[in-house]
């Protein structure tokens, strides 16, 4: 879920599948978004937003998996779990909850805020991804960019839209996935494909000889991706015209490894940008101070939740990170 691009996410927010709910402690201030109360089965003009109200929608016999108000008052949140919520219509639904804490500084519960996902009717989520698979492909007929997952061990994930792109039957691209780019280049660069780094960030790019097209440089961009406890899990990929000049991050997946490429000196020059304190990002992305220390330090895993928030903390007041051609990562303020 938290993977998911953010087009599909407003895609099934307005078809009442997921929704979001936030609570500021101090203030007492909770907050749903549009898509929950469709979820819930409730109209936001007679609702007020209540996380003691979406506890009392759970099932009985579900409620163990779901923090309580009194535990979530003192920073204390459960794993996801499915648990079953009973809507005033009768119905019951079976529901996907995240929960995120945030802290102050000195690491006490500031405020909380969740993801909810209806996963009950798996063909509804099942034609959605359809709808947003057509959205991709109109995104590739319009920029001509392609996002490749690749496994470990190499093997490519090639969307169905590259068959359109290339002119080749997928069992071909498949069988051969370097066959477009030109002769005089593909050993070259097969060669630097095999002796990349696993854990480095990789950038080329090869003429492309497309079916039905003129030549044509594209650049090739393929970034590690680890999980929380600094595990490389994947890699993923992105090709796209080169003359676009600056890579079109706008898959997820991309933006995750993307940004896991940043370290602790990334963070205290950009803390520099904006004329920050510590305790000023530590306030600003809901962790401690002492985490933020750590993030600078190097000392958490590159694939750690804490390092996104401060990530996106930054940006948010208009830090950029950018990828220069020599894999070296830039910061930049707008």
């Amino acid at each position: 879920m938290s993977f998911a691009p953010a087009e599909f996410l407003r895609l099934i927010e307005d078809d009442g599948l997921t929704g979001s709910w936030a609570w500021i402690f101090a203030s007492g201030q909770q907050t749903w978004s549009p898509g929950l109360f469709r979820l819930l089965g409730l109209d936001p003009t007679q609702t007020r937003a209540s996380y003691s109200l979406l506890t009392d929608l759970v099932h009985p016999a579900d409620r163990f998996y779901l923090a309580s108000t009194a535990d979530l008052l003192q920073g204390h949140v459960l794993p996801k779990r499915e648990i079953r919520i009973a809507r005033p219509d009768g119905t019951l639904r079976t529901i996907t909850m995240r929960t995120e804490l945030h802290l102050t500084p000195e690491g006490r519960p500031r405020a909380a805020a969740g993801i909810v996902l209806d996963v009950t009717d798996a063909a509804a989520l099942l034609r959605l991804r359809q709808t947003d698979q057509r959205r991709r492909s109109a995104l590739l007929a319009a920029s001509r960019i392609l996002f490749i997952p690749v496994d470990l061990d190499g093997t490519y994930h090639f969307p169905p839209e590259a068959a359109q792109f290339s002119g080749r039957p997928m069992e071909d691209i498949i069988a051969d996935p370097y066959a477009d780019v030109a002769p005089a280049e593909r050993a070259a660069f097969i060669d630097s494909i095999a002796q990349r780094q696993a854990e480095q960030m990789f950038q080329a790019a090869p003429l492309h000889h497309l079916r039905n097209r003129e030549p044509e440089r594209y650049r090739v961009l393929s970034v590690p991706v680890f999980d929380e406890r600094g595990r490389l899990i994947e890699r993923n990929g992105i090709l796209y015209p080169a003359a676009l000049g600056a890579p079109p991050l706008v898959a997820d997946l991309m933006r995750i490894g993307l940004e896991q490429l940043v370290e602790g000196h990334h963070l205290r020059a950009a803390r520099a940008l904006l004329d920050w304190s510590m305790t000023m990002l530590a306030q600003a992305s809901g962790l401690s101070l002492s985490t933020v220390r750590r993030l600078e330090e190097d000392a958490d895993s590159r694939g750690s939740h804490s390092r996104r928030k401060a990530i996106a903390a930054l940006r948010r007041a208009g830090i950029r990170f950018m990828i220069l051609d020599d894999n070296r990562v830039a910061i930049a303020r707008s």
